[in-house]
């Protein structure tokens, strides 16, 4: 399996963001990287470096507004006398049907979901570089190859299609599965991330091409808080197609493999033509966000469990994962149960 990741997404660094009311350390930083890196390392990975994309792909999942804030939205911030140094929004539309604004202060609060996905002035490259990891990881699949592994920072599954929100400005999960869409007919989505991806649910919501299924602490009490819950099924012809577990704060290895079951037999139903792993890390038992209990060794099996039961052609996107001792294992325990899965 290869391993696709650009330099660039180191520059990418908001220091901080605000979380029930207080500026803290952001845990989004670029040693997630690194720690990254050595599990990908240790396995003996291809290391490839992606090619310039362009805009393309992007442009097929978010729409021309957005894109054009990010590009240009630290430019503008800077001729604000006294901002502070990094994008984060203080206002927002109750309704986002009316007039676009003007202001670049009013546009990061019409792009800007929450205040976890500060802009700096290197968020841009960073984000075009990480989506760009995600599509060349699909177009190996879409050339052949069985499966490919997507390093990807910032993640992407919370950003929607002109919307930014927990750490995520391009949602390189979505993208990845668009692409894939040049070839195949059907692609299944399975994000095991500590939290929903209602970024990348939103933007297939309403189609029956893309099935998105999502295992997460339930939001009840946890980010995003306003989805992920079981009810939502999908709208219009997308009815069906999206499928949520929400997971019991704490559940460990037996509980989150018993619901990957049901996911499972879900997507095979769909009997989809190529699979997307959003692959988050943070379920893990010592991961900083505390939601789930997965351990490491569980990753192995979930990996191996995957590949086993649903055979093709994958692309799997990296997603959440913050710094502990055990992130890069854990990538590894994951990647090395999938191949394992994938020769039965």
């Amino acid at each position: 399996m290869k391993c696709v990741f650009s330099a660039p997404q180191h520059k990418h660094y908001p220091e901080s963001f605000l979380v029930n009311g207080l500026r803290q350390e952001n845990p989004e930083m670029p040693g997630r990287i690194d720690k990254l890196l050595e599990g990908a390392t240790a396995l003996e990975l291809e290391m490839v470096t992606p090619p310039d994309y362009g805009l393309g792909p992007i442009a097929r999942v978010h729409t021309p507004e957005y894109l054009e804030f990010l590009q240009n939205a630290y430019k503008h911030w800077q001729r604000i006398p006294g901002a502070a140094a990094e994008i984060t929004p203080n206002i927002h539309p109750t309704h986002r049907d009316g007039v676009y604004p003007a202001s670049v202060v009013a546009q990061a609060g019409y792009h800007m979901a929450d205040a976890s996905a500060p802009i700096t002035g290197e968020t841009w490259e960073s984000a075009l570089h990480s989506a760009w990891s995600a599509i060349h990881a699909s177009e190996l699949v879409l050339v052949g190859e069985k499966s490919a592994y997507a390093l990807c920072r910032p993640p992407g599954h919370h950003a929607g299609a002109d919307l930014a929100g927990g750490f995520c400005y391009l949602n390189n999960t979505a993208i990845a599965a668009q692409n894939l869409r040049r070839k195949y007919g059907s692609v299944a989505i399975l994000d095991v991330d500590l939290h929903h991806g209602n970024g990348t649910q939103d933007i297939f919501y309403s189609r029956n091409d893309v099935l998105t299924v999502s295992l997460h602490a339930d939001p009840i009490r946890f980010y995003p808080f306003f989805w992920g819950h079981a009810s939502e099924r999908g709208e219009a012809s997308g009815l069906g197609y999206n499928l949520n577990f929400p997971l019991p704060r704490g559940t460990a290895d037996d509980g989150f493999l018993a619901a990957l079951d049901k996911a499972i037999t879900r997507i095979n139903a769909f009997s989809p033509e190529v699979l997307v792993i959003a692959l988050g890390l943070d379920a893990f038992e010592g991961d900083p966000f505390a939601g789930l209990a997965v351990t490491t060794e569980g990753y192995g099996r979930i990996g191996k469990t995957i590949a086993e039961r649903i055979p093709g052609p994958t692309v799997i996107i990296q997603e959440g994962g913050y710094l502990c001792d055990e992130l890069g294992q854990n990538l590894a325990n994951f990647l090395k149960g999938f191949e394992a899965g994938a020769t039965k």
